[in-house]
């Protein structure tokens, strides 16, 4: 039912990123003396993560707090090539699509095309748009996208914005490519979700 309301460990991936985990429960990146509290793991199923420092041009809006933050355990970005019309071989590049496992103060999250976040502890839904990005170099942008639907009434109920922060790969590949050719590019992240209390309900 849609609901109107609305450290210091390196970024790692796949596998390893998992296996830091399991080895000590809880995970820092790059922990700053300017980051933001995040909210307490609660869960067997949880795990603490810092919340990054975060760039200026994506900082949500003032006075919003921090719902969860929650970084890829595993994850691809996903190119599908672009073939112009006459042409015989193409290029990837389009907009990617997010196959990604996410695990955090909130349990787990899958990440899909949308884009959207599910939650698989109470199913709550979002998806969101309107992406403000804040380039790095030799991976994808850190972002700021703003939620524009909500479905259920659990953790990520109240979320408003999301931060993609502290990026690693996931750079679409270069190259030409045949039509319909799809190229899966593992990448890292850390996700948080923000709820602003003076943003209106959608």
């Amino acid at each position: 039912m849609l609901n109107t309301r609305r450290s210091r460990v390196r970024v790692l991936g796949g596998a390893a990123m998992a296996a830091v985990v399991a080895g000590i429960g809880a995970v820092s990146y790059n922990a700053s003396a300017a980051e933001v509290a995040a909210p307490a793991a609660v869960g067997a199923d949880a795990r603490a993560v810092s919340i990054p420092l975060i760039a200026d041009a994506i900082k949500p809006p003032a006075k919003s707090k921090p719902i969860g933050a929650f970084f890829v355990t595993k994850g691809t970005q996903n190119y599908t090539c672009v073939v112009a019309d006459g042409a015989t071989t193409g290029a990837f590049t389009g907009k990617s699509t997010p196959e990604a496992q996410l695990l955090g103060t909130g349990g787990r999250i899958h990440h899909f095309g949308g884009p959207s976040w599910q939650s698989l502890r109470d199913n709550s839904l979002i998806t969101a748009g309107s992406p403000v990005p804040s380039p790095r170099t030799g991976t994808i942008p850190e972002l700021l996208l703003t939620v524009t639907s909500h479905t259920g009434a659990g953790l990520l109920a109240k979320a408003d914005y999301i931060n993609r922060l502290l990026t690693s790969g996931g750079v679409a590949p270069t190259g030409s490519c045949t039509a319909g050719q799809v190229v899966k590019v593992p990448y890292g992240a850390v996700y948080v979700f923000w709820d602003d209390p003076a943003t209106a309900p959608v």
